[in-house]
């Protein structure tokens, strides 16, 4: 074998290496909590949890492949947010998702740790769940 054949042979190996290797090892699951504020059954809920399963699909996220998600429904009664947030925070997500921006007093009294998306929330400088929009701060974003 000459030299050039070689070097071709040695190189096209070491570069399959890292493929190969990730190709054998198992995908990590992700968690997601999402604590929303209505109730489960409302049109409006199912609609939301549909087009955020959906989204998430568009990006490579399928439930009970890749990613699990954890919802718990409030249905706008104070101590519900608080038990919920409790309950979700315990099973130590990668993110949570807090629909409307109501639960979020209940998600930040729990975490400062684990990242926390908000939507339908108006003024959330205002309100002081972050710093500015354009730089959010903390573990709160939306």
């Amino acid at each position: 074998m000459r030299r050039r054949e070689f070097v071709q042979l040695a190189t096209s190996t070491a570069m399959a290496w890292p493929l190969a290797a990730r190709a054998q090892q198992s995908e990590r699951v992700r968690r997601v909590g999402a604590l929303i504020g209505w109730p489960e059954n409302h049109p409006f809920t199912q609609k939301s949890v549909a087009a955020f399963a959906q989204a998430l699909r568009r990006f490579g996220w399928v439930e009970g492949r890749n990613i699990v998600i954890d919802y718990r429904f409030a249905a706008g009664d104070p101590r519900r947010y608080k038990t919920y947030a409790a309950q979700l925070v315990g099973l130590a997500p990668d993110a949570i998702l807090a629909s409307p921006g109501s639960s979020l007093p209940a998600l930040r009294q729990q975490t400062r740790s684990i990242p926390i998306v908000f939507v339908l929330l108006a003024d959330p400088v205002g309100q002081g769940f972050v710093q500015s929009l354009a730089r959010p701060g903390g573990n709160i974003t939306g």
